[in-house]
């Protein structure tokens, strides 16, 4: 019997459990022969000898929906040559990569397997390995520049772990195209700890003779520890902005804060901190409106912007764009007469947002409860995310009921199949809209 997989908590990062793809103490080959029975008899509609993990089992059938072909499906070259040193440079991966070689290269070279990093849309970066194997992911199609994700490549460690946001091995047929039942991969996504949002995933691939259960243990450690950098540097880039800003702020007797260019505050003076201010991509006044602040005077810094408040509270009107349409990257852009901001959401918030937004008469906590868990006891766990979430937002979301503002016209972008709609989500209230054909898609 193939191993289940584990339930993924909305709100950690992390999974509680690593969806491993060999059961433990089986024999690899035996196996894969079962798993290509499997693989055959589901192409051909027939009953299969055994069940898929629930994780393999839902990408093919996103496979199977869009029409995948299993037999001439092939990896798409999405970066030219000479963009692909430019999207090296923009990656927040980029200067964790001496870290990410140390770590993993070593170890999957005495495997015999390449370690791939690729960008938030499954198109490979870097690529490292011994020459023999990667003359294998050359002629997987597993190039630098080669897009990965599960509609051009189908069923693969890369695409789907972007898809459901978390590490995923796939071993042998279990990959949709039958070109990859060769090859074994475990990949894990490097989230950036300012936001959640996923930054890229890391990656190893090899012959499916050497897969082992622990490597997909040691990629997801691997990208921990990369997180773990990542939040180091950001830490060091604010206490920087911080000194930069100390001596400006202590010759001010009104309120100010200075934040980075993502809106994380470094410091503040003569007014309560604030932890993060969702700053607009771009300012169409002079003075602009802020979430938590009102009205706003920016000016700029070496790093970030220096923040004045005005005290004039009022919120004009405002949009809001729900956008739902890439899994693994949720967030919410809002947009008035000072400009727009975006802020990048948790799945958590994201499924929250997504029911008010189906619910624009508003919800209890009881029933936002019940949406999310299918037990209107869990209230408390409920009013906590949506303080957070409120916290975040500031005068968009409003309580009893949990509601967006009146003040605010919502649009909800949703992807056009509305199976991939939050496809990590088990909450019962997003299982029922991805059943729901009535949801419009813009």
């Amino acid at each position: 019997m193939i191993r289940p997989t584990s339930e993924v908590n909305g709100v950690a990062v992390a999974p509680t459990r690593l969806d491993t793809a060999l059961p433990a103490g089986i024999d690899a080959r035996e196996y894969a022969r079962l798993l290509r029975r499997v693989h055959e008899a589901t192409l051909s509609g027939s009953p299969p000898p055994a069940r898929l993990r629930p994780v393999i089992e839902e990408s093919w059938r996103r496979m199977l929906r869009h029409r995948i072909d299993p037999d001439h499906c092939r990896p798409s070259m999405a970066l030219r040559r000479e963009e692909i040193q430019r999207h090296r440079n923009d990656s927040p991966l980029s200067d964790l990569m001496p870290l990410l070689r140390q770590s993993l290269v070593p170890v999957a070279e005495d495997a015999g397997h390449v370690m791939v990093v690729a960008d938030d849309r499954g198109r490979v970066l870097w690529r490292d390995g011994p020459r023999e194997i990667s003359r294998v992911a050359d002629g997987a199609g597993l190039v630098v520049g080669a897009a990965w994700d599960e509609y051009s490549a189908g069923t693969n460690a890369i695409g789907t772990a972007l898809m459901v946001g978390r590490p995923v091995q796939v071993y042998s047929a279990e990959h949709y195209v039958r070109g990859l039942h060769s090859l074994t991969c475990a990949c894990a996504p490097i989230r950036d700890p300012r936001d959640g949002r996923v930054a890229g995933v890391i990656d190893v691939t090899g012959p499916a003779s050497t897969a082992h259960p622990s490597t997909l243990a040691l990629v997801d450690a691997v990208a921990r520890l990369a997180e773990s950098r990542l939040r180091c540097m950001h830490h060091a880039h604010l206490e920087r902005l911080r000194s930069v800003a100390a001596p400006l702020l202590a010759g001010l007797t009104e309120k100010a804060l200075v934040v980075d260019d993502e809106g994380w505050t470094a410091a503040v003076a003569n007014m309560e901190p604030v932890r993060r201010v969702p700053l607009p991509k771009r300012a169409e006044r002079d003075r602009v409106w802020l979430p938590k602040l009102g009205e706003c005077r920016m000016e700029p810094l070496p790093g970030g912007w220096l923040i004045r408040p005005t005290d004039a509270e009022t919120a004009p009107a405002m949009r809001a764009r729900l956008d739902l349409t890439a899994p693994s990257a949720a967030s919410i852009t809002v947009g008035g007469p000072s400009g727009e901001w975006t802020q990048r959401l948790t799945a958590r918030h994201a499924e929250l947002l997504f029911l008010l937004a189906r619910h624009p008469e508003g919800r209890s906590a009881a029933q936002l409860a019940a949406d999310l868990f299918g037990d209107e006891e869990r209230v408390v766990t409920v009013r906590a995310e949506m303080s957070r979430l409120r916290r975040h937002l500031g005068g968009i979301v409003e309580s009893r009921p949990y509601r967006f503002s009146e003040n605010v016209d919502v649009t909800v972008l949703a992807p056009v199949d509305l199976m991939a709609l939050m496809p990590a989500s088990e909450a019962p209230g997003i299982r029922r809209a991805r059943a729901d054909h009535g949801l419009a898609s813009t």
